[in-house]
């Protein structure tokens, strides 16, 4: 039964934001007048479908962990000669459903629809947040700072409040511990308010092993303080439309950011690959994180369909990224790259992909205790 709380809300969270990813690419290419034969979410064997008047087979799959959408004729073409193969295979009228017939901007533009649909999804979830359940805007005030801690070495004291880290401007209490644990830098920069004046300390955050809100453990950064209401009031709000857009566009694209510099923060080989979850951990988190409702949910909806978005872009052949990167270098060269290097490329982002899957389910599994 317990298994069922974890994986019902992580089916029904991963159902939607792998749809709006593939709806995405759908709403582009029936735009542009690509056929679509099948429209799945999951993978394997046929659960139950429909037919729409388009000829569009919807349907749902006994593996939930992805989908696609099949274009009509779908295949690579790797050159000229292949593309005029194919189209001897079709009627004029077929020739214009074709994928690999359509403007190189019309094919870009339909790949890149997946992600950026993530990414819009986001920004909805987020803004519907701030207009019906508020954002908090509660000032960050020091009220403890630990003796001999990072914070008490720097010249931080108690009573100050906190007005930004790393120049990201601290508007509530709960973007102190977030810009401090997702900082890729050794020393950070905060800027405290103190009598009216304003001042600058450089702090070396320390590594501790410790847990989450939701009990799982994990390697927190932290500086030694501890952090009160000013005045002991908190400050939620409510937002109007306009301003609730604009501040999840903000969230989205902070998350996106914090994303690529973790990334490259691990090609540096500073990054806590540690902390990389699959599958398992994002339905163990999915689960616990349910249980506190329906923001609750729709928040951490929020952050896995921005982290879908931007896995899809990387630059790896099987993603959406992958494709992107060889329609460019279609425009550089002014002609498809060849069977072969496109096959060689795929050969590496396979090799990749698979590593990356290993390597978060041994992740999952350590911190189920398992392995």
């Amino acid at each position: 039964m317990e298994i069922l709380n974890f994986l019902i809300p992580f089916i029904i969270l991963l159902t939607v934001v792998v749809f709006v990813h593939e709806y995405g690419h759908y709403y582009f290419a029936k735009r542009y007048g690509v056929g679509i034969t099948d429209f799945s979410i999951g993978f394997g064997k046929e659960l139950f479908g429909f037919i729409d008047k388009a000829g569009t087979r919807w349907k749902f799959c006994i593996i939930p962990l992805g989908g696609y959408v099949k274009f009509f004729g779908d295949r690579n073409v790797f050159s000229q000669a292949e593309q005029e193969e194919l189209l001897k295979q079709y009627n004029k009228d077929d020739q214009e459903k074709l994928f690999v017939t359509k403007p190189l901007y019309q094919r870009s533009l339909i790949v890149a629809a997946g992600p950026l649909a993530n990414f819009l999804l986001a920004i909805i979830i987020f803004s519907f947040i701030y207009m019906f359940s508020g954002k908090d805007f509660t000032p960050a005030q020091i009220s403890e700072v630990q003796k001999d801690s990072p914070a008490y070495i720097s010249g931080i004291k108690d009573g100050d409040l906190i007005l930004s880290i790393d120049d990201k401007k601290v508007t509530s209490i709960l973007d102190v511990s977030t810009f401090i644990n997702t900082t890729s830098k050794k020393d950070i920069v905060v800027n405290v308010l103190r009598n009216d004046s304003e001042i600058s300390y450089i702090v070396t955050p320390k590594t501790i092993k410790g847990k989450d809100s939701l009990g799982n453990a994990i390697n927190k950064k932290i500086i030694g303080i501890k952090i009160s209401p000013k005045n002991n009031e908190f400050n939620k709000e409510r937002l109007g439309p306009a301003t609730a857009i604009f501040y999840a566009f903000k969230e989205t694209w902070f998350v996106t950011k914090t994303s690529l510099d973790f990334v490259f923060s691990m090609f540096k080989g500073k990054g806590d690959t540690s902390q990389l979850g699959g599958p398992i951990k994002i339905a163990k988190i999915t689960g616990q994180v349910a249980q506190y409702g329906l923001i609750a949910f729709l928040s951490i909806m929020a952050y896995i369909s921005i982290s879908l978005g931007f896995i899809n872009l990387f630059p790896i052949p099987m993603l959406d990224g992958g494709h992107l990167m060889f329609y460019a270098f279609e425009k550089i060269l002014g002609r498809p790259l060849s069977q072969k290097t496109q096959e060689g490329f795929f050969r590496i982002g396979l090799f990749l992909l698979i590593f990356l899957m290993l390597f978060t389910t041994i992740n999952d599994l350590k911190d189920l205790g398992l392995f």
